[in-house]
C-alpha cells in the first residue's frame, strides 16, 4: 500500500473567524465551506470526547489542494512552541505573485515575518524571492514567487540589489 495523493492540510488555529481574516482575507484563498461538528464519532477519532470542532474548508488557488481550519471547543488547549526548528511543528508553501506586494500588504496587518523576503543562491528556488511568515496563531507559512525576482521587487522591500 502506498499514498496516492493528498485531500488536505489541516491547522488547528485558536480563533476561527481571526484565522478566516488571515488566510481568506488576506492571503485569498476561496472559501468553500464552514461548519461546527459535534458528532460523537469525531470526538472518538481524534481522542476529544465531548468535543466541538468549528472548521472551516479553504481551496488554495490554482491547487486541488484545501486547507482546513479547526478551532476546538469544551476541551483543554494549550498553545505550542510554533517556532520554525522545533520538532513537531509544520509549515505549509504557497505559491504567491508579486511577493515584495505581498510583504508591504501583510506587514501592515501585523503580520510577523522571520525575515523580509530573500533571494536564494543556491537550490532549485536560486533567483526567486521567498518569505517566512507567522500566520496570527504563531503558524509558520512560506511564500514562495515562481518569477525570478527583480530590482524592483528588491525596491518594494527595502533588500540590496541582486547584483550585489
Amino acid at each position: 500500500m502506498t499514498v496516492v495523493g493528498a485531500w488536505h492540510t489541516g491547522f488547528q488555529v485558536a480563533d476561527l473567524e481571526r484565522s478566516l481574516r488571515f488566510y481568506r482575507d488576506l492571503l485569498g484563498l476561496e472559501e468553500i465551506w464552514r461548519r461546527v461538528v459535534r458528532e460523537e464519532y469525531i470526538g472518538t477519532l481524534v481522542g476529544y470526547p465531548g468535543v466541538e470542532i468549528h472548521q472551516a474548508l479553504l481551496r488554495i488557488p490554482g491547487t486541488d489542494h484545501t486547507l482546513e481550519l479547526l478551532d476546538y471547543r469544551n476541551v483543554e488547549r494549550t498553545p505550542v512552541d510554533t517556532r520554525t526548528a522545533n520538532p513537531g511543528t509544520a509549515h505549509i508553501c504557497l505559491i504567491v505573485e508579486d511577493l515584495a506586494g505581498l510583504y508591504v500588504r501583510l506587514r501592515e496587518h501585523d503580520v510577523e515575518f522571520m525575515h523580509p523576503p530573500v533571494v536564494p543562491t543556491v537550490g532549485p528556488n536560486t533567483g526567486r524571492l521567498v518569505a517566512y511568515m507567522a500566520d496570527w496563531d504563531g503558524i509558520r507559512v512560506e511564500l514562495l514567487q515562481l518569477e525570478p525576482a527583480t530590482e524592483d521587487d528588491l525596491a518594494k522591500i527595502g533588500s540590496r540589489s541582486l547584483a550585489q
